[in-house]
């Protein structure tokens, strides 16, 4: 077989090689025969601009409509040209021509755009386009430079020379319409220089060139257009010619163009012959390779029936060995080798068949083995003596291996029974569940914090015993372990059989190879309880340390009750007549129960304030809890948390007295504080009232006794005879003495309570305490309104009173600003002097009792005052007084 093989297989290699040799020369052929297509459309290009530039030079020499009009129709056709080239070369296996032919189209553009300024003469129009034609001209030899076969290489230079000495011939053909163009002019020296370059061309298109083409252009040549345009070349090389001679401008372009368009016909010619060429010998390469590839398939064939043949001899029984050795690698021992013959696969194949039973046997006291290890009898042993060799080796140990699986399995009983105990005794909470989302396994501890028993656990997904809010969460929690990503310190709640909270830390690890989550949790309840106890604490003492009025502390601890304990909540106080006043109170977010709800809350949580002040102790009654505010030793108030519907869990007694013991100190503070504002209040008031009524009793007693006194010596001045006399003189002593007294006693009322402060408000008191004052006082008051309540009022002026006092006293200042405006509720005066500065609210009685005044009212008052730069006092004053600190009062019975 090998011996026919042998030369068969040299032969399909000989075949391959040659095959693929033209299967090369064919690909590039095609790709040749591709360049030429887009060399054919580079050189249409290559003519269209030809002709654009002798329409653009005729424009040029003569400016009329015609020569316009071809030179505009002339730029439409190369850019048709230009087109079509860019459609050929896109996509093809060839040079960047697209680049090139985007470059032309760019200089054609901007050549365009400076002849149609006709700030080019000719001569440089047919230059600049003759630079064009050039970069065309490279590209179409380029393309074709490619030489697949001979016939084709020499087909492609005759084309490239043809058309060489054409463009030779055009811009001969410009120069000289240029020479007969002009009204006179010299000779061109560059004349001589195209016709040279003609004729070389033309003597490479005669070598490379077919007989008949080459016959085609001897005709040409010698044609009534051919002999002008030599006739006109002698007469340019024969220095005795006169101008005179010269063919006229209009002579020369028509019989030069006739003569272009002749040789443009061998032009095409030489295309067609060019391509013709290349489509030959591309077809004649494919048939080859066809040739060929019909041979190799058909030795290929004779091959294939040469194999067929010869298996059913020898590839026959060598397959099913072959099949027999691995099926019995494989584990399969069903196969059975049929083929019997007396020879050397005969015995292979009997060989196979004896191996085949004793692998069986092999199997079957493996299988034995196996099922004793299911069956928990691990003192079973396979027999060994049955077998020979490796066999009985692996038997030996896998006998072994069952001795040691034995011990194994008993260290691992006891390691179970000791971690059962760690599981059922552990404090904290131990589970196994799954990816899907079940508890496999849960410890007593689960049992005892949740109130489940394990076979509910076990029966619904985990997350229904979660709480509603956490459940996203714990999904996420989940699916982040069934990636196997361990998770730590993960927080949520769950809800136990009794309807209540607990939050569990847990700690888990995945087993994804099992589908097994392993978890443990801690419950963290009481801790995170504890934790936001303080923290609300913190925010009420924060309240407290900021000074905030006391309504606002008060609120602020109901709110922090509520938040705590999921309720309502209010704080109250306990008053001396028996009456309970609602200092602050927060509500539930949802009320969405009816009246009776309403009635039968409001009655639980009265019936708690009355518990709580009756034994001084924390006190629940339903839906309501309440615990006692003691402060300093006394029952000083309750808070109370009441429930919407459900009644409050066991405990919420406890922890609400727990809370209020906390925040007692806080409520003590704020109602110290309230207490002494009332107080200071109270005490600016009386002394406001004190001023009136001293005022008042001034103006009615003692100013009118006065008035009465002067109107007596009026009178007894009108008895005196002689007004010069020493009686006269006392008497008018004493009348000028009562008026100073009168004027003394204004002055003092006024300070006292100025009565323009009580009948015109704030604005004409200030210009009045401006005009009296001994230094300039610019005033600026933007006041909404006429007035404002009464305890703003007296407090601005005598604010503004006290401060140019000691600016007149003690600034020694030149000027005084005093502003005022009202805004967003609150009256704001800035007082400032351009004195010595250096004021400290500490040093004098003046500045502290203006504080206390305006701090009574729930003012504010600021002193800016460095040394040598003067001293600014503000003042903001609420226009609403402040609020009262209790809410509400109602009865405790």
């Amino acid at each position: 077989m090998l011996l026919v093989l042998l030369p068969v297989t040299v032969l399909l290699v000989f075949t391959v090689f040659a095959a693929k040799s033209h299967w090369e020369k064919a690909r590039t052929l095609r790709d040749f025969d591709t360049a030429i297509a887009v060399s054919f459309a580079t050189g249409d290009v290559s003519d269209a601009v030809a002709r654009e530039r002798m329409a653009a030079v005729q424009a040029r020499l003569h400016v009329e409509p015609g020569t316009a009009r071809e030179r505009a129709d002339a730029q439409r056709a190369t850019d048709a040209a230009l087109r079509r080239a860019a459609r050929q070369a896109t996509g093809r296996p060839v040079p960047d021509v697209a680049g090139v032919l985007d470059a032309v189209h760019r200089q054609l553009h901007a050549l365009r755009v400076e002849t149609g300024t006709t700030s080019l003469d000719a001569q440089t129009v047919a230059q600049r386009y003759d630079a064009i034609e050039d970069v065309l001209l490279d590209t179409v030899a380029t393309l074709e430079s490619g030489r697949p076969t001979r016939a084709a290489g020499r087909a492609a230079d005759a084309h490239v020379a043809l058309r060489k000495a054409i463009a030779a011939a055009e811009r001969e053909r410009a120069e000289l319409a240029i020479l007969f163009g002009v009204p006179a002019g010299q000779r061109p020296t560059a004349a001589g220089r195209w016709t040279e370059l003609e004729k070389a061309q033309l003597r490479t298109f005669e070598q490379n060139t077919s007989a008949e083409l080459w016959a085609h252009l001897h005709s040409t040549m010698f044609q009534a257009p051919g002999r002008a345009v030599r006739k006109v070349r002698d007469m340019l090389d024969d220095s005795d010619t006169r101008p005179a001679d010269w063919p006229s401008y209009d002579a020369w372009l028509a019989d030069s163009g006739e003569y272009v368009d002749d040789l443009r016909d061998i032009q095409d010619r030489a295309m067609r012959d060019l391509a013709r060429t290349a489509d030959d010998e591309l077809r004649a390469t494919r048939t080859r390779a066809y040739s060929e590839l019909a041979l190799f398939l058909a030795v290929l064939c004779a091959v294939t029936v040469l194999a067929l043949a010869l298996r059913r001899s020898i590839t026959r029984p060598l397959g099913q060995v072959a099949a027999g050795a691995r099926a019995l690698s494989e584990g399969d021992l069903s196969y059975d080798i049929r083929y019997a013959g007396r020879d050397e696969l005969g015995d292979v194949a009997d060989t196979f068949r004896e191996l085949r039973v004793t692998t069986e046997r092999l199997a079957g006291q493996i299988r034995a083995m196996n099922t004793a290890i299911d069956a928990g009898r691990l003192g079973h042993r396979a027999d060994v003596d049955a077998f020979d060799g490796t066999w009985a080796q692996l038997l030996g140990g896998m006998n072994d291996t069952m001795a040691s699986f034995a011990a194994a399995h008993g260290r691992r009983r006891r390691a179970e029974q000791e971690l059962e105990g760690i599981f059922n005794l552990s404090l904290d909470l131990l589970c196994i569940s799954g990816l899907d989302g079940y508890f496999k396994r849960v410890n007593p501890a689960f049992e005892r914090t949740l109130g489940y028993p394990a076979e509910t656990l076990t029966a619904r997904p985990l997350v229904e015993f979660v709480h509603e809010e956490d459940r996203d969460s714990t999904r996420e929690a989940i699916a982040l372990l069934a990636s196997g990503a361990d998770v730590a310190e993960f927080e949520n709640r769950y809800v136990r059989a009794d309807g209540t909270e607990c939050w569990l830390q847990w700690s888990a690890r995945p087993v994804p190879e099992e589908g097994l989550i392993y978890a443990a949790a801690r419950d963290v309840t009481e801790s995170r309880l504890a934790a936001r106890e303080q923290a609300a604490l913190r925010r009420v003492a924060t309240e407290v340390a900021r000074g905030v009025p006391p309504s606002d502390v008060f609120a602020k601890v109901a709110e922090e009750v509520g938040a705590l304990l999921s309720t309502a909540a209010a704080v109250l106080r306990y008053e001396s007549d028996g009456d309970v006043t609602v200092l602050g109170i927060a509500r539930e977010h949802a009320d969405g129960g009816g009246g009776a709800p309403r009635l039968t809350r409001r009655e639980a949580a009265r019936t708690v304030m009355r518990e709580v002040a009756r034994t001084r102790g924390a006190a629940r009654s339903g839906t309501a809890a309440g615990a006692p505010i003691v402060v300093e030793g006394r029952l000083w108030g309750v808070v109370v948390a009441a429930s919407l519907l459900d009644p409050l869990p066991e405990g919420t007694e406890s922890r609400l007295a727990d809370f209020t013991e906390l925040i007692a100190t806080a409520i003590a503070n704020a109602d110290s504080r309230a207490q002494l504002t009332a107080s200071r209040a109270r005490v600016v008031a009386a002394g406001d009232a004190s001023r009136r009524r001293i005022e008042r009793d001034l103006h009615d007693g003692v100013q009118q006794r006065l008035i009465s006194l002067q109107l007596e010596l009026r009178m007894a001045q009108t008895l005196v005879e002689q007004r010069g006399s020493e009686l006269g003189r006392q008497l008018d002593h004493l009348g000028k003495g009562l008026d100073d007294t009168f004027q003394d006693l204004i002055q003092v009322a006024r300070g006292i309570h100025p009565a323009v402060l009580s009948k015109g408000g704030l604005g004409p008191a200030l210009r009045s305490l401006a005009r009296r004052s001994a230094i300039p006082v610019e005033l600026d008051l933007r006041l909404s309104t006429p007035r404002f309540p009464e305890p703003v009022e007296v407090a601005a002026y005598y604010v503004t009173s006290e401060c140019l006092t000691n600016a007149v006293k003690h600034a020694r200042a030149s000027v005084v600003t005093v502003t005022a405006e009202d805004t967003g509720g609150v009256l704001e005066v800035v007082i400032h002097d351009d004195g010595a500065g250096g004021a400290e609210p500490g040093r004098g009685s003046g500045l502290i009792g203006l504080i206390d005044r305006v701090e009574a009212i729930g003012g504010r008052l600021t002193v800016t005052s460095p040394p040598g730069s003067g001293t600014t006092l503000g003042v903001r004053l609420p226009l609403t007084p402040p609020p009262e600190t209790g809410d509400a009062v109602v009865s405790r019975s």
